[in-house]
């Protein structure tokens, strides 16, 4: 691989340091979108069980089919967000984005809170998809191209962590209110909120360059890397790369050039891995998973512990993300996702072949391997795949491949979310979990093979390593 930035890189870096404040209040903004995605995954939790049931004298009761469209139909809206996420991203502008997504998103729960049939119920879940795929897209690209190499990783998993802060969110409030709409309602503050910080947030240095705006982008830069920070290096650099990739723009078919497809190919895989764990589809379900095991505690207890515990190890991986690395953290994550499911598996198998046995001894293991499975999750698949989508990828093709990526992640969750329940059925409880364990442990000899670690490595060095274009610069250093 070709070294650029290297030790000059590090020499400026003891000179002076980037201010951090800036780009952790800017991070902590942008990501109230992830905890939207976060709330409407969650929703389903508890507002399914409450669909579903006949004894509740509800104006609206659908049954265990209608459910399973109910819960899955987001990642179809999610799929198409996805796809116009990247074509927004470069007209609208990353702010631009977030904040055009909000309106449709308000829109979403309104159409749950004032639901009279199943339609409404779906078209709800959609829209609510639509937004989530357009913010997974705009919001790792914006907190890629501002944040600093020091702590891209760190504010990279902010991402995830606001997102699972939402499902609890979903999950706390899911267990004290009394009807679905009124936890619909709950759910639209966030993104009130989300709308006025966003207002106030300083547009990507990257976008405003793209459009010419060399005095914004100049303006902004300064402001994420602090009033005394020397911005006119990466300025250089920044002007540099898009030369470069107004030069270098790339079809459809250019997807194919090597140092485009290694990564996207990769970042696809990694979404599919991370969907094909079963995650979507079991939190999405989980109110119904703890009552089919019977383990004693409530349901709504069981599910918001796993809640606080996604939280929590999310927040731990945050801080090992720039001191581990990405590719030990996914081996050690997929690793342990495994055993947990195998553990699960053995639960459920002899929950339903030896009852006594399983019921009187092991009643703790359906909450003790939930909470190892996301404590694994939240380490390493929660946040690694949509951190390195925003890693990957050179500027020239960012907006597209993220786009693709994005779309394979909610493509997959669709379909696992939607054949979850019928699996069940036609293979049992714990045949599922044999099947997303077999999935886990392919993708960690996946991982310890192919994955490249970006620990550390400016997004040039991270393209250089794939073959791309080496851009150089008389001080090489690089935040695009």
């Amino acid at each position: 691989m070709t070294d650029v930035g290297g030790s000059q890189f590090e020499l400026l870096e003891r000179k002076q340091k980037p201010a951090h404040l800036t780009q952790y209040l800017a991070t902590i903004t942008v990501t109230l979108g992830a905890l939207n995605i976060g709330t409407a995954m969650g929703y389903t939790s508890p507002a399914s069980p409450q669909l579903m049931n006949n004894s509740t004298n509800s104006s609206l009761v659908i049954t265990t089919e209608q459910n399973i469209w109910f819960t899955s139909t987001i990642n179809l809206g999610a799929l198409t967000g996805g796809l116009l996420g990247g074509v927004f991203i470069n007209t609208l502008g990353r702010r631009g984005t977030m904040l055009a997504s909000v309106l449709p998103l308000l829109g979403s729960w309104a159409l749950l809170v004032f639901a009279q049939n199943f339609a409404m119920l779906v078209c709800g879940r959609v829209l609510v998809g639509l937004c989530a795929g357009v913010t997974s897209i705009a919001v790792p690209t914006y907190i890629g191209e501002f944040s600093s190499p020091d702590i891209r990783g760190k504010l990279g998993t902010c991402f995830q962590l606001m997102a699972v802060i939402g499902m609890l969110y979903s999950f706390v409030f899911g267990a004290v209110m009394n009807t679905w709409r009124g936890l619909a309602g709950i759910c639209a503050i966030p993104p009130v909120i989300y709308l006025v910080l966003v207002l106030f947030a300083k547009e990507s240095p990257t976008y405003l360059l793209s459009k010419g705006k060399e005095k914004e982008a100049k303006e902004a830069l300064q402001y994420f890397r602090g009033k005394h920070y020397d911005v006119e290096p990466e300025m250089q650099l920044m002007r540099k790369t898009q030369e470069e990739a107004l030069q270098n723009t790339v079809s459809l078919n250019e997807l194919k050039t090597p140092y485009i497809l290694k990564p996207l190919l990769i970042s696809c895989t990694l979404m599919i891995f991370q969907q094909i764990s079963g995650i979507n589809a079991m939190l999405f379900n989980l109110s119904v998973i703890f009552e089919d095991a019977g383990s004693g505690l409530p349901e709504e207890v069981s599910t918001i512990i796993v809640g606080v515990v996604l939280v929590l190890a999310t927040a731990v991986a945050s801080i090992l993300m720039d001191k581990v690395g990405r590719k030990v953290l996914l081996i050690i994550s997929s690793a342990i996702m495994t055993l947990a499911l195998v553990a699960l598996d053995v639960y459920f198998y002899e929950k339903y072949w030896n009852k006594d046995w399983a019921v009187l001894n092991l009643g703790w293991l359906p909450l003790v391997s939930f909470i190892v499975f996301v404590t694994a999750f939240s380490i390493g698949y929660g946040p690694i795949p949509w951190l390195m989508m925003g890693e990957l990828f050179s500027l020239n093709v960012r907006g597209v491949a993220s786009s693709i990526a994005s779309m394979v992640n909610w493509t997959i969750s669709f379909f696992i979310t939607l054949i979850y329940e019928p699996m069940q059925v036609a293979i049992g409880p714990y045949g599922i979990y044999w099947f997303f364990a077999g999935c886990c442990f392919i993708n960690f000899i996946f991982c310890i093979l192919v994955v490249p670690e970006t620990k550390g490595k400016t997004l040039q060095e991270i393209t250089a390593h794939f073959g791309g274009p080496v851009i150089t610069t008389k001080k090489d250093i690089t935040t695009i």
